[in-house]
């Protein structure tokens, strides 16, 4: 047989292999599917704010931490790291669920038969044309039939990698419908601070837990019931299932990332933007995340812990932070503002510091200077209508 009749005999069994391991990838388990883009107009696109649920716990149950958070108890295996398993962690939303499969059934058959053939090929090359078995060296230049097959070939396994990436990539940006909960995460150095601006503005701030040696005094120290070394937080975000998640990240300072595995959910927080994206946690349970951002010295000391709870005991545990359930179905009318921007917490708090330090002013009344509207051309009192 000639070389060509040999190239194209290792070509074709390189195909085979790799549409026998395509095949037998997309058949071994049921496709799932990512969450669906946005509703089109004109369609209810409004989350559900209720749910069959159990009771909430009583308040003296044990089930309610110290911070009126349910306390639930982290699993081995379950939105955490586990020593010596190979692979991603369980995934508890749709979009977690369609990624873990597409590395399974495609993303890495795929790279494991392009490894393979390739080493195989070069084994070959290597034996079948070494000095020895070939002393006069072929002259041949070109293979027309070889280089359009080397040309097509990965640019149709690249469109067939694109076509679910890119519905993955939509599904992960989809805008939140409305009634979902909104969570607003600050990154700072070197922790994370929360707000439910749609609960009555509660704020909680979430810090590592230090193990027994490194506590001082008053400080409580981790226990295997808060999750593993270097995830755990005296603080937890707590989340209902079943009801979609807006999540906002910002920062205060340095560039963070919010990002928990379990949901596959990786958001930059920067500082003077407003990141958004959305999700539905499935699976009640404990699930840890870390900033993957290098934001500092710290920066491996930021860890999240996320709750998910029944939709009952969400709303229980809003009515112990002092908060309020909004009205079911009801669009977000919140205004979030950026750190730092007019409106803020940090604004709000140091116009009230420079009033309390100014002192009472008189409150003389003064007569509005007449303007014009730009839309109009009708005297008015001062102000922005018809700007």
């Amino acid at each position: 047989m000639g070389t060509s009749g040999l190239k194209r005999t290792a070509i074709a069994a390189g195909l085979s292999l790799a549409a026998m391991g395509l095949g037998a990838g997309a058949i071994a388990a049921p496709t799932p599917t990512p969450q669906q883009a946005a509703a089109p107009a004109g369609v209810s696109n409004t989350a559900p704010t209720t749910a069959a649920a159990t009771p909430p716990a009583a308040p003296s149950s044990p089930m309610l931490a110290v911070d009126g958070a349910p306390g639930a108890v982290a699993q081995p295996g379950i939105g955490q790291p586990s020593n010596g398993v190979f692979g991603l962690q369980p995934q508890v939303t749709r979009n977690g669920e369609f990624a873990h499969w597409m590395h399974n059934a495609i993303l890495f058959p795929v790279i494991t038969i392009i490894s393979l053939f390739v080493l195989g090929l070069l084994i070959w090359v290597v034996i079948r044309y070494r000095a020895q078995a070939n002393p006069i060296p072929s002259k041949t230049s070109h293979n027309t039939t070889i280089e359009v097959i080397w040309t097509l070939l990965p640019v149709a396994i690249l469109v067939l990698i694109a076509l679910p990436s890119i519905g993955l990539l939509q599904a992960q940006f989809k805008p939140a419908p409305a009634g979902a909960v909104t969570l607003k995460a600050i990154g700072n150095q070197w922790y994370w601070s929360y707000q439910y601006p749609d609960h009555g503005g509660i704020e909680i701030t979430a810090n590592m837990l230090k193990e027994k040696n490194q506590a001082g005094a008053g400080e409580r120290a981790r226990t295997d019931r808060d999750g593993p070394r270097l995830l755990a937080t005296d603080n937890r975000v707590v989340l209902p299932v079943g009801v979609p998640i807006r999540l906002i990240t910002t920062a205060n300072d340095v560039i963070h990332s919010w990002a928990v595995p379990a949901f596959w959910i990786k958001l930059d927080a920067v500082p003077g933007r407003l990141n958004e994206t959305s999700f539905t946690i499935e699976k009640p349970g404990l699930y840890f995340g870390q900033c993957s951002e290098l934001c500092g010295a710290r920066h491996a000391y930021m860890p999240i812990a996320v709750e998910a709870v029944t939709p009952a005991q969400f709303a229980a545990w809003i009515r112990a932070k002092g908060g309020t359930m909004p009205t079911p179905g009801a669009a977000s009318d919140k205004v979030i503002p950026q750190p730092g921007a007019d409106g803020s917490a940090a604004k709000a708090e140091e116009g009230a510091a420079m009033a309390n330090a100014a002192g009472p002013v008189e409150n003389a009344a003064t007569a509005a200077p007449a303007t014009t509207q730009g839309a109009s051309g009708n005297p008015s009192a001062a102000g922005n209508a018809g700007q």
